[in-house]
């Protein structure tokens, strides 16, 4: 057991470094190429920590898989991805409840490439969430460009502030109002796009 916590411990220290020198990677402006029928697929524990990811997953983020496993799911967020829709995310799957969103990666050496993500929460018999998977597809450019000025205004509005987790809130708000404004709610508006 003392052995085993020792490897645990281990990858814990080895993935806090892996993601200090993770916040060193600049975006290249190079988009990963991938195809309509490829399937990315994750799943999570409870806080967010990687426990399974394809063969797929693995190509695009261009992690293997013993860097990936233990490893928080942030470890493939791009800097250009508003954090709010994360807290969107996070709030929803907490709730017992699906979210489908576009979501922008980057890859261990700094390359991007944009999913449409279906992400639910994963359930014991007892109905206790024990972790998330998330399936994720190569979504429509169209619809891309059709997100990306949201994304830039929501992100403009979170480095508006001095502390992260108020331009979150801010930003995540200004999200809320929006939806308000179209009178949708977050799925019928990801639907519309």
């Amino acid at each position: 057991m003392r052995e085993r916590q020792g490897v645990t411990a281990g990858k814990q220290v080895s993935n806090m470094i892996e993601a200090q020198t993770r916040r060193s990677v600049r975006p290249t402006g190079i988009e990963c190429p991938y195809t309509e029928d490829e399937l990315i697929v994750s799943k999570t524990d409870l806080k967010g920590r990687i426990t399974y990811a394809n063969s797929v997953f693995m190509r695009l983020a261009k992690f293997p898989l013993e860097e990936l496993l233990g490893a928080p799911h942030s470890i493939i967020r791009h800097p250009d991805m508003p954090r709010c829709v994360f807290k969107l995310l996070w709030d929803t799957i907490q709730a017992k409840e699906e979210i489908f969103a576009y979501v922008l990666n980057m890859a261990k050496d700094g390359d991007h490439y944009w999913v449409f993500a279906h992400v639910t929460p994963s359930f014991d018999a007892k109905q206790n969430i024990i972790g998330y998977h998330s399936n994720r597809r190569k979504p429509d450019p169209a619809q891309i460009e059709k997100v990306k000025p949201l994304y830039a205004a929501l992100l403009a509005e979170e480095n508006r502030h001095d502390s992260r987790k108020d331009g979150m809130l801010r930003g995540y708000d200004m999200l809320l109002n929006l939806l308000r404004e179209k009178g949708q709610d977050y799925d019928e508006f990801i639907f519309s796009i």
